[in-house]
């Protein structure tokens, strides 16, 4: 199967949400990875912490039906989400909260007139914060610094997320999951930088709805 690298998240086709929501039930912490594409990081998680629910959100519907055949054959609590996360957060998971977001490598979409294509900006920052419940924890990770900068910029001015590094700085300390998604993979075995920020969505302001 052929599955295109990059797509247009600015597309008609992905106004409406055309995904299957998944049955998320509140016994199970949840945690979500927003472009997951296949889905290694989240199935090494669950591999390790089996307890959870893992929803990985995906642009290219061909990769969500690829993650959802291997989690049913796996058993694993993995789940994949056809959408355009900056649109369709509340539809996806209405009142439910989350522990964690993952945010691995998004697009970079170097040329200036793709900049508005760029996965985190203040849209998404804002939906991460009406997803996520107080102490959930926010990590993103960029091999490009401007990328890497122009995301942390969004997260330190929407006023809702700590820097577990302090503001302004990026987090040291490696990976703090101890699992990789392929392209965390890839740069660390070519020694490629990875710039890594860890957020933790404060109480500061009341949980809003997402409908």
């Amino acid at each position: 199967m052929r599955i295109r690298q990059h797509v247009n998240p600015l597309g008609l086709h992905f106004e409406q949400f055309r995904g299957e929501r998944p049955a998320l039930g509140a016994e199970r912490p949840i945690e979500v990875e927003i472009g997951c594409a296949d889905a290694q990081f989240l199935f090494e998680r669950a591999a390790r912490d089996p307890g959870r629910t893992y929803v990985g959100l995906e642009i290219r519907e061909d990769l969500v039906a690829l993650v959802n055949k291997k989690a049913r054959a796996a058993g694993a609590p993995v789940i994949a989400v056809f959408c355009q996360a900056q649109l369709h957060l509340g539809e996806i998971f209405g009142s439910a909260r989350v522990d964690r977001v993952y945010l691995n490598f998004p697009d970079p979409w170097f040329k200036r007139r793709h900049h508005v294509r760029r996965m985190v900006d203040a849209t998404l920052v804002a939906g991460i914060a009406r997803l996520a419940r107080p102490g959930a924890e926010v990590l993103v990770q960029r091999d490009v610094w401007e990328i890497a900068l122009d995301a942390m910029a969004m997260l330190e001015r929407d006023g809702q997320f700590a820097n577990a590094a302090g503001e302004w700085t990026f987090w040291r300390a490696g990976n703090p999951y101890g699992v990789r998604s392929w392209r965390e993979q890839h740069a660390e075995d070519n020694g490629l930088p990875i710039w890594r920020m860890l957020y933790v969505r404060t109480a500061a302001s009341p949980a809003r709805s997402l409908a």
